[in-house]
């Protein structure tokens, strides 16, 4: 039971902590990290090689002290004082020990450094190729970012938004103009433009043959022969106009129509 609690406890922080996790926040925090890893190994490398450097310094200082008591060792030997030439012995003796366990702890100082800069060379290749992954996937998640708003945009655009708009009042503006065409030819034919055109005409030749006995009294009855086929030829001309200015009319309401 106490398991089965801790379990139960663990996955509602895991979800509550996985929920507060941003991709994008983490991944930048992970390149600040991997940069601010650098100062710290550097300052490890060189703790590594001030050691390495301290023990070359002992194992020099060893050298020549050895070299300094076998001298010494010599001259007393020389001077018939083995007395003095045992005590600088057992120093030499000392001194070469030390020397020994310097070089040995320089040998691994040494190899500490190398690998130590190894590590580091390693990881700075590493290092750069994560943060350029890391780069590469935030550049992705931009462009997505970007994709996404620009799809959300284009369904508005289709859906609900100016595509919709401007159907409808494409099909109301074409509707509207289809009814006021469709009134305008009803209103046509309900007037009587062939009897207006013929009271037309019948007022012209009234006032022609007012003009005709005006002439006759006048005794200018050649001019009014002349003025009667004006006359006339203008009746026929207007006449011919206004039946081929109807029939167009006609023509185009038709093709309108269809056109609706």
């Amino acid at each position: 039971m106490f398991k089965r609690l801790i379990r139960a406890i663990k996955s509602i922080f895991s979800g509550f902590i996985s929920s507060m996790e941003d991709p994008k926040l983490i991944l930048e925090q992970n390149i600040r990290d991997l940069n601010d890893q650098i100062p710290q190994m550097n300052e490890n490398i060189a703790t590594v090689k001030a050691n390495m450097m301290m023990l070359q310094k002992e194992v020099n200082k060893y050298e020549k002290r050895i070299q300094d008591l076998t001298a010494k060792i010599k001259s007393a030997i020389q001077a018939d004082r083995d007395d003095i030439a045992e005590g600088y012995a057992l120093q030499l003796e000392q001194a070469k020990e030390s020397m020994s366990s310097s070089k040995e702890q320089l040998k691994f100082a040494e190899q500490a450094y190398e690998k130590s800069l190894k590590v580091k060379k390693a990881f700075v290749r590493e290092k750069d190729r994560k943060i350029q992954e890391a780069k590469e996937a935030l550049r992705a998640s931009e462009r997505a970012e970007w994709q996404g708003k620009v799809a959300d945009a284009m369904e508005q655009f289709e859906v609900g938004g100016l595509d919709q708009t401007h159907d409808e009042m494409l099909n109301r503006l074409n509707e509207q103009t289809a009814k006021n065409e469709a009134r305008m030819e009803l209103a046509l034919d309900s007037i009587d433009t062939e009897t207006m055109e013929i009271e037309a005409n019948a007022e012209k030749l009234r006032a022609s043959e007012l003009v005709k006995q005006f002439k006759s009294e006048m005794g200018l009855a050649d001019g009014v022969e002349e003025q009667e086929k004006k006359v006339g030829k203008q009746i026929e001309i207007e006449e011919e106009e206004s039946t081929g200015e109807k029939d167009k009319g006609k023509t185009v309401g038709k093709k309108e129509k269809s056109k609706s």
